[in-house]
């Protein structure tokens, strides 16, 4: 039978929240370290899910039955789980605000750190689904059936919580009449304590909003706080270790089990995302051959293409560069699946530098030089790739450096690379989509496939049977000019217990979110 990427996410070793409708007794400090490593397992679920519709993944040969992954007829059972996942997280989070809302200013730490991923959460929901539960949702059997708010009021108010989590983590460091119970090291599982960063994340959350809500969004305040954006990779990591549950989902998915099998090796690359590193749109030697096993001659298909000479998926699958593919000693390697410990990125600086490159091009933030941050995306991308599960790079300052040269060197003839080519605000968006498409592809996928619905790129040929120049199924069903789906259906669970509010009349080919093009 054919596998599918997962519509449903199983409770992972660290959720200890098992039912949303009854208030969970765990104090703050042991929910927060469940809470943030529970977002990074439902990252990973949404890097599947982009990763299949913005053309990273195709079908690999020896499988069958891929059904509505190939022709993009969705059910509402297809990705079920990002809406079931999502919002179990969210009830962690919320469970955390409330227990600490009468306990201010002692744990304003903890209420401003759960009200910047809430803000998370909800935004990572509005991009999949459009209209969702936000204003009556996580009220618990008080409220079984929440209403719908309109995804642009969100994302307004999701701008506004982060402003409010930002000033309450600088009001809480002011206060110095009562004790304040700080955020361990060993709690805070994605900065290590760092607080500033915290601040870093809410403003870069909050850029992302306005970038991608842009004039459809009236935003109260568009300025930022002095703390700036992230300038290294958010990772969470609350000590991932190949053991049972408790591998980094990535690798756990889509590397080895913890026993030493294959995991998934019903996908490989697509032929369209490889031509980003093999010459046929750009030439990058640098994060290919550490990108994929066997670069340049990994394995490739478009997707929907089914035949028994389809290339086979390795042990440790083609997104696993090192040499060891041995189930149990495999890791410990720079690229996309580093290892069974390596952290998992919430967000990553490459994404950073990017949200900035086409905040400064648009006038939504000023002083900031389009060129210098697009350039520091590239770096960042480099960086990330060459990072081994410790942190520390594989590669020396000056190695890493010269990967990068290399690489603006061997395409100083493409706009997509040379910014000073692009010379009209789309030619630079282009540039800024298309490399934040290299930069993250299978890191976090859904952003890409979220900015491909909004902007168009990277550019795909309409029609073309192409797989250089098109990421679309050669199996869609999509009435659309691209062939692709414009988002996945609201889950059966929404129509069976909240039917009265759930949008009717939803098209997988004509519904758009609210952003999109």
């Amino acid at each position: 039978m054919g596998i599918v990427l997962m519509g449903t996410s199983c409770k992972k070793y660290f959720d200890i929240n098992n039912n949303p409708n009854q208030a969970t007794s765990a104090t703050p400090q042991l929910l927060l370290p469940q809470a943030l490593t529970s977002t990074g397992n439902t990252l990973s679920t949404y890097n599947n899910y982009g990763a299949q519709l913005v053309g990273y993944m195709a079908n690999a040969g020896g499988y069958g039955g891929f059904g509505t992954s190939i022709t993009y007829n969705f059910a509402a059972s297809d990705f079920s789980g990002l809406w079931s996942s999502t919002y179990d997280n969210l009830e962690d989070y919320q469970a955390i605000i409330n227990q600490t809302a009468t306990q201010l200013p002692t744990l304003g730490y903890y209420n401003a750190v759960a009200r910047i991923m809430r803000a998370h959460d909800f935004a990572l929901l509005v991009d999949a689904y459009n209209d969702i539960p936000y204003v009556e949702a996580l009220q618990g059997i008080s409220n079984l059936t929440p209403a719908y708010t309109s995804a642009a009021t969100i994302y307004a108010n999701l701008a506004d919580q982060l402003d409010s989590a930002v000033a309450l983590i600088n009001s809480t460091a002011a206060v110095t009449t009562v004790p304040i119970t700080k955020i361990s090291s060993s709690i805070d599982v994605l900065f290590g304590a760092d607080m500033k960063k915290w601040k870093q994340l809410a403003n870069t959350i909050k850029l992302r909003l306005m970038v991608r809500g842009g004039s459809k969004v009236t935003f109260k305040n568009t300025s930022f706080s002095s703390d700036g954006f992230l300038t290294n990779d958010a990772l969470v990591n609350p000590g991932f270790t190949r053991d049972n549950n408790r591998q980094n989902p990535s690798w756990n998915s889509w590397g080895f089990a913890y026993t030493g099998g294959d995991a998934n090796k019903a996908w490989i690359p697509t032929t369209f995302i490889l031509g980003y590193y093999d010459g046929t749109i750009l030439s990058d030697e640098g994060r290919g051959s550490a990108a994929y096993y066997q670069f340049p001659a990994t394995g490739t298909n478009q997707l929907g293409y089914e035949s028994v000479d389809n290339p086979k998926c390795p042990s440790g699958s083609f997104w696993y560069s090192g040499s060891d593919r041995g189930g149990t000693s495999a890791g410990n390697s720079p690229g996309i699946l580093k290892g069974p410990n390596a952290g998992f990125p919430i967000i990553t600086a490459a994404e950073s530098y990017f949200l900035q490159a086409e905040a400064a091009v648009r006038g939504i933030i000023s002083g900031g030089d389009a060129k210098a941050l697009f350039n520091s995306g590239i770096a960042a991308s480099f960086d990330y790739l060459y990072k081994l599960p410790s942190g520390l790079s594989s590669v020396s300052a000056s190695d890493l450096a010269t990967l990068v040269d290399t690489y603006q060197t061997d395409n100083d003839t493409s706009p997509l690379v040379n910014f000073d080519l692009a010379t009209t605000n789309d030619q630079k968006i282009e540039a800024i989509i298309t490399q934040k498409y290299i930069a993250l592809n299978f890191v976090n996928s859904q952003e890409p496939w979220n900015e491909y619905r909004r902007t168009g790129y990277p550019k795909i040929t309409n029609g073309s049977a192409d797989p250089n120049l098109t990421f679309a199924s050669t199996q869609s069903l999509s009435t659309r000019a691209d062939k692709l789906p414009a988002r996945i259906l609201y889950p059966s669970s929404e129509g069976s217990y909240n039917p009265r509010n759930v949008p009717k009349g939803i098209n997988v080919y004509s519904s758009l979110i609210f952003w999109a093009k």
